[in-house]
């Protein structure tokens, strides 16, 4: 950085030796003398800029007040639009025609004015789509709007330019008329704007805006009334303003000075200002037009100067204003804080806010110079001692925006968040909600505990390029006690009982102003506790049965949906007789009798009890493991040592196996059994299905394996609810002939041998989810098996050897927790069919499930409506926390 500036110097000093008699040049080697000496002091104190900075903030205030032109939302737009844009001021120089200087002066100005990349980057999106895609009508409608306007604004400055002629600003000329017309058309849409907004000034409450802030309903209907004179606002400054200056441009007699650097410049940011920042060009406009009506007597300002120079110093002047403004603003901010807020107050406070006082003009010089410079006004470690920081870009971020994010859990609700919140903003900002657009702008966006940073990067005709930032949430007590002060200023703007229509701004002169209310479709979060509600005897004891019953409903939906089950009844009409169901064959052996089972259930049960999960950072750890399992074997090569039946590998590969070869072969491999001892092991025959329509709702053949003991099926097989199964069947919808569904769904309904298969899967998965003790669960238990750790059985390597019933199994046991909290606080169930409307809703409305679940972060960005999750709180007296997330028409306060 020193470097470059020393060579600067020298450059300038040498410049002015070896070329003489430039007045310019020898002024500013004299300045550049003096500033030398001080270069030392502006190193230490971080004054002068790096040159990357120091290049793009100097192209960005040419590109801004040279030439008309916005600041940029990243460093290459910026270096591609200043090139265009000085391009565009070079060339008008040498077009020798007033009438085609103006048409190209305008034509140039509305183009450079719009967002070419990203009209280009839409087209190219949607050329993919179809040609009857209502997003491609939507592009091409948008081009065509843009090549009306610009035909229109052509055709009005070639007409008035050629047939009106020049005449300089009087009370009585055609410009005076139009500027009288810009003058009343700036007064219209500051009224219009100022009614949109929250305070009038930010000191006055706004009469026109809703006071029933707090009920929805109320406010959107208020809210629609505004948006109707937002749209005429609308239509005022982006068609009836461009046009009306282009008229007093045209008219202008200044553009008969051609081949003049100061008219290339001074028009061409004239005619690019009208779409590029329209209301700050009408603002100009006007003042220009006044003093000339007011001041007509020959001085500097009207003998040397033309009305496009005018407008630049005016533009100059005005933001440079609002600059100082502002900062004066900041400064006795900082001051005044240090000394009323007891936090910042400091030893040294009281003599620093003394020396301010006593060097005030001191500290207006070092405001002035920060306004200049349009550089940061720093306050050192807080304190009320100002310095000048180096001048810098707006866009000042290193590479796009939201490269450097922190990514955490919260940071899918800010995806889900942002398009709904930019669509929202839109409106807002084209009815004046939000006041004056203009790059550098901040805004603060407050919901809950979420914190949105807006930023304008951009701006243009129609579009504006901005930054979302969501802030970190409150996890410090310093983070907050800042959210608790924003929500002050944010509860007294908007949420008292009873706001008078004359009442004032309680927070002027703080940096907060609020704007306005934006309703967003949100998540937010409903934390409740399940005390007396996960620890109740009764409901756990009907969690038990109510898991049956949705286990049945899942797998019956699953089966019924699953693509190769989807077939007409008429595919299935012309089969006389049902298919052959043979069980799969198993290779893992099955333990030796139902107390052996029991005994060591019993005995690893212990080690997965309520006494040792919750801890301060409960670990749950993941049982579901890659196993080296053995292969299983078709039944048409089975080859097992020692047995004859192997031997007969002929009678196999034609297919025609005995029943008893077959079933003599599997159980060759299981243990001996003792002379005299019946055999308590799983034998299922070779069965039919009674109805030929079955298979549409068949589980799928590896789930029809059972690895529980026969006389354990048997006896909890009760629990199976029957009339719930069939009921369930009765309700599907895999039909396509309504006639003909009653009739096979009551059919299938009837079938034993598919009852007797869901009645060995489902109790199988009943048995890994509770062990085969049933025992009646506990809060620790319902929370381990929600998180996905099952307590060890027989069962639960059967079932985890299947990850897509597991995953079934699992959401039964989800489902049925969030049933028994719906029962707990609406009340009981009456009948089948409301059981199956709240499973219905489940599996419509709602992800239950684990917020660390990446299919959480799926429901979240399709916008499932509602989430549900259960967590655990170890600062609670209770182990349980449920944590609900409800998705609903909420809004964000600006």
């Amino acid at each position: 950085m020193r470097p470059l500036y020393i060579f600067f110097f020298v450059s300038v000093d040498l410049a002015h030796r070896f070329l003489v008699n430039i007045p310019a040049l020898e002024h500013m080697n004299q300045i550049l003398h003096i500033l030398f000496v001080f270069l030392p002091f502006l190193w230490a104190l971080g004054t002068l800029p790096p040159p990357d900075a120091l290049f793009l903030w100097a192209m960005e205030q040419v590109l801004e007040f040279g030439l008309g032109g916005s600041s940029m939302s990243t460093h290459l737009r910026l270096l591609v639009m200043f090139i265009l844009s000085a391009g565009t001021a070079i060339t008008s120089y040498f077009i020798s025609s007033t009438v085609g200087v103006v048409l190209f002066m305008t034509g140039f100005g509305f183009l450079l004015s719009l967002n070419l990349s990203d009209i280009g980057h839409k087209i190219g999106t949607k050329s993919k789509d179809l040609p009857s895609s209502p997003g491609k009508h939507f592009i091409w409608k948008e081009c065509l709007f843009y090549i009306i306007i610009l035909v229109l604004a052509l055709l009005e400055t070639s007409l008035l330019h050629h047939f009106a002629g020049f005449s300089q600003i009087s009370k009585s000329s055609s410009q005076a008329i139009v500027s009288y017309g810009l003058m009343i058309l700036l007064i219209i849409l500051w009224i219009l704007r100022e009614i949109q907004s929250l305070y009038i000034f930010g000191i006055f409450r706004n009469p026109f805006y809703p006071k029933d802030v707090q009920i929805m309903t109320v406010f959107l209907e208020k809210q629609t009334r505004l948006m109707k004179i937002g749209i005429v606002r609308r239509i005022l400054l982006t068609l009836v303003s461009p046009f009306a200056m282009i008229a007093f441009l045209s008219l202008d007699s200044s553009l008969q000075g051609l081949h003049s650097v100061s008219v290339s410049i001074g028009f061409t940011r004239a005619f690019r200002m009208v779409w590029q920042n329209t209301e700050n060009a009408l603002i100009e406009t006007v003042i220009v037009s006044t003093i000339h009506l007011i001041s007509s007597a020959d001085i500097w300002w009207n003998r040397n100067l033309d009305t496009g120079i005018r407008l630049l110093l005016v533009g100059i002047v005005r933001d440079r204003l609002i600059q100082f403004i502002s900062k004066l603003q900041f400064a006795v901010t900082v001051l005044l804080t240090s000394w009323t807020e007891e936090k910042q107050r400091r030893k040294r406070t009281t003599t620093l806010c003394i020396l301010n006082i006593v060097f005030s003009p001191f500290v207006l010089v070092i405001i002035v110079f920060s306004t200049l410079l349009s550089s940061p006004l720093l306050p050192l470690f807080t304190l009320p001692l100002f310095l000048v920081g180096f001048p810098r870009p707006i866009q000042s971020w290193p590479g796009a925006a939201g490269t450097t994010a922190c990514v955490c859990a919260d940071t899918v609700y800010y995806y889900q968040m942002v398009p709904r919140l930019t669509a929202v903003l839109q409106t807002a900002m084209a009815a004046g909600s939000l006041g004056l657009l203009l790059p550098g702008s901040h805004y603060l966006g407050r919901f809950e505990d979420r914190l949105i940073w807006i930023i304008i990067l951009e701006c243009g005709y129609s579009y504006c390029c901005i930054n979302i930032k969501g802030l970190e949430l409150q996890e410090t007590s310093c983070h907050t006690a800042e959210a608790r002060r924003v929500d002050e200023v944010f509860e007294d703007a908007f949420e008292q009982e009873y706001i008078r229509v004359r009442s004032l701004n309680k927070h002027f002169g703080n940096v907060l102003t609020p704007c306005t209310i934006l309703p967003v479709k949100l998540y937010s979060d409903a934390r409740n506790v399940l005390s007396g509600i996960i620890d109740s005897h009764e409901n756990l004891k009907e969690f038990k049965d109510d898991l049956v019953k949705v286990l049945v409903w899942i797998l019956v939906q699953y089966c019924s949906k699953r693509p190769g089950m989807k077939e007409s009844v008429h595919d299935t009409e012309n089969k006389e007789k049902g298919p052959l169901i043979l069980p799969a064959l198993k290779t893992s052996l099955p333990p030796k009798s139902a107390e052996d089972i029991d005994s060591l259930n019993s005995e690893t049960f212990d080690d997965w009890s309520d006494d040792n999960i919750f801890d301060d950072e409960p670990t749950i750890r993941k049982v579901i493991e890659e196993k080296h399992q053995l292969k299983d074997l078709p039944g048409t090569n089975l080859f097992i040592p020692g047995s004859v039946e192997s031997q007969r590998v002929s009678d196999h590969s034609t297919g025609t196996v005995p029943e008893n070869d077959l079933y003599k072969a599997v159980f060759l491999g299981y243990p001996a059994v003792d002379k005299g001892k019946q055999e308590d092991m799983p034998y299922i025959p070779l069965m039919e299905f009674s109805c030929s329509h079955s298979h549409l709702v068949c589980l799928p053949a590896e789930w029809r394996t059972s690895c529980m003991p026969n006389s354990k099926i048997k006896e909890m097989s009760s629990l199976f609810p029957e009339d719930w199964y069939q009921f369930v069947l009765r309700q599907l919808e895999c039909f396509h002939s309504e006639e003909k569904a009653s009739n096979v769904l009551e059919e299938i309904a009837k079938d034993k041998v598919l009852k007797e298969f869901y009645v060995h899967t489902v109790m199988t998965c009943y048995f890994s989810l509770f062990g085969i003790d049933n025992m009646t669960p506990r809060p620790g238990h319902i929370l381990r098996v929600y998180s996905g750790v099952l307590p060890w059985s027989v069962a639960l390597d059967w079932l985890t050897e299947k990850p897509e019933l597991f995953q079934l199994a699992l959401k039964a046991f989800r489902y049925t927790l969030k049933l028994m909290i719906d029962k707990a606080s609406l009340g009981p169930i009456e009948d089948f069919r409301e059981l199956i409307d709240y499973l219905e809703e489940y599996e419509r409305d709602w992800y239950i499930g684990l917020v660390s679940e990446e299919k959480w972060k799926e429901a979240v960005l399709q916008e499932k409506p509602y989430l549900f999750s259960l967590g655990y709180d170890s600062n609670m007296p209770e182990p349980a926390l449920g944590i609900s997330r409800v998705n609903r028409n909420l809004c964000s306060q600006i």
